[in-house]
């Protein structure tokens, strides 16, 4: 029964979000309240954080997720940047924001960004500053400092592209928690990344939509150098969360089990696509077979010299 009312209020508010009226967004923020007070009842007995999962704002179970380690290392007042938002209809800190109304910065090459993001939520009610900006290895640091006066607790980045080289480019410990895409169909144990290119368009780089971002197991090698480890992902899994070494998983998550990357990367979404640019749902290996002559940076070896994916499978 609890789950059947669950799953009610999650519908409803799906159907809410769609509407622009001030007082059926109220109403969202009351349900969206509801379902967060409930879920928080079970913290304590998750042994994954994909059993938080809960998607109000987020484009899968992020929202939940997100609101679960927030919870658990008792973070008040939650600020945060976010690349990669669209028009913030759908983002991993819209509900944070919506929420809690803290500090934060958004970043999108979206056009006419902000316009588009104050129609989705009042920027005037907390301190959101909005950049329409294409975000480079070579400018995020120069940015970061430009427009980040306050600590970071959430960081995520998601543009499908030289995100890993980004990545490589922030400081250390730069927040409490860090979202990143991965691309699960590299696997558990290839430590690849697509090359670092300016405004890299995964359509336009490769007809099948899957030739993009980096492996998981890039991802953990690099955090961990940027003094991160790996909490855990999605139940979709093409997100990764980690989590600052000074919190550690002893006293925060104790009850979280141990990652197992084979299931990490065991992703059944199918979003490829076919020379005509239409869905033709590869599954496993076929998705991996199919971007086989793309050149990707092997990391195991060198961050430099470029391989085509059919020599590394």
């Amino acid at each position: 029964m609890k789950n059947l009312y669950k799953k009610i209020l999650i519908k409803i508010t799906n159907i809410l979000k769609k509407s622009k009226s001030y007082t059926i967004q109220k109403i969202l923020m009351v349900l969206s309240n509801i379902l967060i007070l409930k879920s928080r009842k079970f913290y304590d007995q998750y042994s994954n954080i994909e059993d938080a999962e809960l998607k109000i704002f987020s484009q899968n179970g992020e929202d939940g997720i997100i609101d679960f380690l927030v919870t658990k290392l008792n973070i008040k007042k939650p600020s945060f940047v976010e690349i990669g938002i669209g028009d913030y209809s759908e983002a991993n800190t819209r509900l944070l924001y919506e929420m809690y109304y803290g500090e934060g910065l958004v970043v999108d090459i979206n056009k006419n960004l902000k316009e588009k993001v104050s129609s989705n939520v009042s920027i005037w009610r907390g301190n959101l500053n909005v950049l329409e900006k294409s975000i480079t290895s070579k400018n995020i640091k120069e940015i970061l400092s430009n427009y980040v006066n306050f600590e970071i607790d959430i960081f995520s980045i998601d543009i499908d592209g030289a995100d890993y080289w980004i990545l490589n480019e922030i400081r250390p410990k730069i927040s409490k928690i860090l979202i990143l895409e991965y691309n699960s169909i590299f696997g558990p144990e290839l430590e690849v990344t697509v090359p670092n290119i300016k405004n890299f368009d995964r359509t336009k780089a490769h007809y099948s939509n899957l030739y993009y971002g980096a492996s998981l197991q890039s991802y953990i090698n690099l955090m961990n150098k940027k003094g991160y480890y790996l909490l855990g992902v999605n139940r979709l899994r093409n997100n990764a969360f980690f989590i600052n070494n000074d919190l550690p998983k002893t006293k925060f998550f104790k009850n979280i089990n141990e990652i197992d990357l084979k299931e990490c990367t065991r992703a059944n979404f199918s979003e490829s696509r076919d020379i005509n640019g239409k869905l033709n749902y590869l599954r496993k290996k076929d998705k991996l077979n199919e971007i086989k002559d793309c050149e990707v940076i092997n990391l195991a070896i060198s961050s430099n010299d470029l391989t085509r994916v059919k020599e590394l499978i």
